[in-house]
């Protein structure tokens, strides 16, 4: 069954397979300026749901350096802040939190000064 919605055409499927591999999504993963190196230059790059620290490991796979930065014994560094959709992870889970396709992950790293 089709149908039209501004000229576009959409597939409303019965069974669930029928949209395998259609509309695919991922996890938006925004990376902070000092870490962009590592990504070649890349604010934004794509991840994979899943838990963040394997979320995280996927990144350290694909640029490498990036992990080390990120974690310290498997555990999101003291001073690193990640968000999912808005959300502090160490409030929802930590390491161990879920995100899933069409999240966005915020890495902040914690800026210190003063006068």
């Amino acid at each position: 069954m089709f149908y039209h919605f501004y000229g576009t055409q959409l597939a409303i499927a019965k069974d669930r397979r029928c949209l395998k591999g259609v509309g695919k999504m991922a996890v938006n993963v925004k990376i902070p300026t000092a870490l962009q190196r590592l990504t070649q230059g890349k604010g934004e790059v794509e991840g994979s749901p899943g838990r963040v620290i394997e979320l995280i490991r996927d990144l350290e796979r694909r640029f490498p350096g990036i992990g080390e930065r990120i974690l310290e014994e498997e555990k999101i560094r003291k001073f690193v802040n990640i968000y999912v959709n808005e959300e502090d992870i160490r409030t929802i889970g930590a390491e161990a939190a879920m995100v899933k396709d069409g999240d966005e992950v915020s890495i902040i790293p914690a800026i210190a000064g003063g006068v």
